[in-house]
């Protein structure tokens, strides 16, 4: 098993990629701490310890910091779509999306790091883990400006991290996939007037013509957090059915 003797913590693993994830790392033999902030979604995770988690409450970050200890593996997952233009951004949404996506994987990292720097003393490596996505500093898209732009920060924010600790063990990657059939998705397609039609344009998106299934996402997710990339940081991880070609 490409993960035993590992320990990983998931945020955002109650639905999409996140519970892939968590579902996958622990099969591969990972000891899994799987977090939510909807605890009812974490139902189901067997032989995977869950908590309801809030990644934007300080408090909170710093509890499950002490909870954790000496992780293996940090996947940051949590995050949230706001869309249009810059016309259309108001400062209230443009704050949320940074302090979600952002500020809080800043302040998760930066408390578990310690305790993966000591772990990684004794192993020789640990591995953070950022979601990002192909809509950043990789492509613009249209009506994704706060979201474009959170996304740019944490593929910054993870080269930064790696640029910072790799002589201590540490790595650190972005994922950054194209479209992916989720839960939230779906939550935002059925918000259109016309939802046929939106997931017709999500779809069109990827020239591979279909939209990639959490699944797919989870086994990058296993590689960079075990052993076999252990020669692998600062990266971002294109995943993304063509979108980039």
């Amino acid at each position: 098993m490409r993960l035993a003797g590992k320990t990983i913590l998931i945020t955002a693993a109650g639905q999409g990629i996140g519970r892939a994830s968590a579902i996958a790392c622990a099969a591969e033999g990972a000891r899994v701490f799987a977090t939510d902030l909807n605890a009812d979604l974490l139902d189901g995770l067997d032989g995977i310890e869950t908590w309801p988690f809030d990644v934007t409450d300080a408090g909170a970050v710093a509890q499950t910091a002490e909870r954790v200890g000496r992780l293996d593996g940090l996947f940051n997952c949590a995050g949230f779509v706001a869309n249009g233009t810059i016309l259309d951004l108001t400062d209230r949404d443009w704050a949320f999306s940074f302090d979600l996506n952002v500020t809080a994987m800043m302040r998760l990292t930066r408390a578990c790091l310690p305790g993966m720097i000591a772990r990684a003393a004794e192993t020789g490596t640990a591995s953070i883990l950022n979601m990002a996505s192909v809509a950043s500093s990789v492509k613009g898209f249209p009506n994704r400006t706060a979201y474009g732009a959170t996304k740019a920060a944490v593929i910054g924010l993870t080269k930064a991290i790696a640029a910072d600790f790799i002589t201590r063990g540490i790595r650190a990657n972005a994922i950054c996939p194209g479209t992916v059939d989720t839960p939230s998705l779906q939550d935002r397609i059925n918000a259109y007037d016309d939802p046929v039609a939106a997931r017709a344009n999500f779809i069109a998106r990827q020239p591979m013509g279909r939209l990639a299934l959490a699944q797919e996402i989870a086994p990058l997710v296993v590689f960079l957090a075990s052993d076999e990339s252990a020669f692998v940081s600062g990266q971002s991880y294109v995943i993304d059915g063509g979108i980039t070609i």
